[in-house]
């Protein structure tokens, strides 16, 4: 075992934490699986999250206090929001093709669907401000009057759910919001308050990058001692993500098998029906976020690394994509994510510790691609069409409400109630699709960190040939 390399252990630790959960399904271990093992898992996401915030502080001091040129990281940063705008757009467009072409709402029944049909007319009569979206009438159709009273339950329903309300009150908050409210979010009142917390960090991006770029302000003798402490510090959270990771294996066994005993209790069929029950949305969202991950973000990188080879880019994110997927937050992959670009892709760590971090927070192709499939099929579901003019919208909406979304888990719900929302559908409708969101959330939290990792990789050969020009 110890020559194999550490992804190839942590993937085999994530095979057998699934296997132990449905063997203890069976075996009516869940509770004991529960009890006992996953805490262990809860006790990494935790170590990988103390660490994530001043891994990202330092990091970001050293590389920006070690750069010799102010104008240099302006350009930098430039390159890597539209880096990662470009990649959210295709990842969106991946989304909508992929949706349209397999049409998975379609896969449900012609019953079902027209209980759903009615259901969303009835809701449209009884909103303020949403008007039908096409000219269908199923509410008046004779034929269709059997379906009525199960509707109006199915309706009914939705308005009762706490947590679907819970999540429309928050995405309704947000739509209140100046439209500059990401920038005001992103400048703390209390530095202090913000390192205490994981989801604040574009604020702590932002400080990071405010003191560096102080310290390159300040006399030499005074701030290479600075220097020279922070570079320390960040020397030192390096080890302790190596330290950590050592034993990632076990951790990730007692993640998964955790999380789907969780799911499943001591009813292993419960798993496999969610699947079967959104099957069709399922495989959908899996080959959108596949061809992202095997097709768009290597088809990048050769484009602009031309000597990243595809098995050296895969056998160098290994380690963090199956991190990713065990934890399902982008966050807690970071301080791993730094780790495999910078040794293994060979990114310079002054670009790392700049993309990675907003990366983290600002870039969620994965989130993005997934909302565009799961609102379209929703629409799909309750025999709604969109217009291409609305399919445009949710590319618009959803590019834009990925930046600054937390980097935590099922953030994404948040994120599709105001996509549905802005093109007339019924927000409660995130409840058809939670039962399989988190195992989603999951596999998208792959393709974020890939995408990532995609990025720092292009920054990082743009650097590299800035440097060779200002060098001859």
């Amino acid at each position: 075992m110890k020559k194999l390399p550490l992804h190839i252990k942590i993937l085999i630790g994530l095979v057998l934490g699934i296997l132990w959960a449905v063997l203890s399904s069976h075996m009516g271990w869940s509770q004991f699986t529960y009890d006992w093992i996953n805490p262990f898992g809860v006790i990494f996401i935790n170590l990988l999250k103390l660490i994530a915030v001043p891994l990202v502080l330092f990091s970001i001091i050293k590389g920006v206090a070690d750069l010799s040129d102010i104008s240099r990281l302006g350009s930098m940063g430039y390159k890597t929001l539209f880096m990662y705008l470009l990649t959210t757009i295709m990842a969106v467009t991946v989304g909508l093709s992929v949706v349209n072409i397999m049409r998975p709402g379609d896969y449900v029944s012609e019953e079902v669907r027209s209980v759903n049909r009615i259901s969303y007319e009835l809701w449209t009569l009884e909103t303020d401000g949403v008007e039908r979206m096409d000219d269908k009438d199923f509410l008046n159709d004779p034929t269709k009057a059997q379906y009525l009273a199960e509707a109006k339950e199915i309706l009914a329903a939705h308005g009762e759910n706490e947590f679907v309300q819970q999540k429309v009150e928050n995405a309704q908050s947000r739509k209140s919001e100046s439209p500059l409210q990401l920038l005001i979010d992103v400048v703390p009142d209390n530095v202090f308050f913000s390192l205490a917390n994981n989801t604040f960090m574009l604020q702590i991006i932002f400080f990071a990058l405010f003191f560096g770029i102080t310290l390159l302000m300040v006399p030499g003798e005074i701030a290479s001692p600075v220097i020279a402490v922070v570079g320390g510090i960040n020397e030192v959270f390096i080890k302790m993500v190596d330290l950590i990771m050592r034993g990632a294996p076990f951790f990730v066994f007692a993640l998964l098998a955790g999380k789907i005993s969780e799911m499943a209790g001591d009813e292993p069929s419960l798993v496999y029906e969610i699947f079967l029950g959104l099957g069709s949305y399922s495989i959908a969202v899996i080959l959108g976020l596949a061809i992202m991950v095997f097709g768009i973000y290597p088809w990048i990188v050769r484009l602009f690394v031309p000597k990243m080879t595809y098995r050296k880019f895969f056998r160098g994110m290994g380690k963090a994509q199956t991190l990713a997927f065990s934890s399902s937050s982008s966050v807690a992959t970071l301080p791993v994510t730094m780790e495999c670009v910078n040794d293994n892709l060979g990114v310079p760590k002054e670009v790392t510790s700049f993309v990675l971090p907003i990366g983290a927070t600002v870039n969620m192709d994965g989130t993005s691609l997934y909302i565009s499939i799961a609102v379209v099929f929703l629409a799909q579901f309750h025999y709604v069409d969109l217009t291409l003019a609305q399919q445009l919208t949710i590319v618009l909406t959803a590019t834009l409400a990925s930046i600054g979304a937390s980097a935590v888990p099922s953030a994404g719900l948040i994120m599709m109630i105001m996509v549905l929302q802005s093109v007339g559908l019924n927000p409660a409708w995130i409840a058809i699709i939670f039962p399989v969101d988190r195992i989603l959330d999951m596999c998208r939290t792959v393709v974020n960190v890939t995408g990532d990792a995609t990025v720092s990789a292009v920054i990082g050969k743009w650097v590299s040939k800035q440097d060779s020009k200002s060098s001859t």
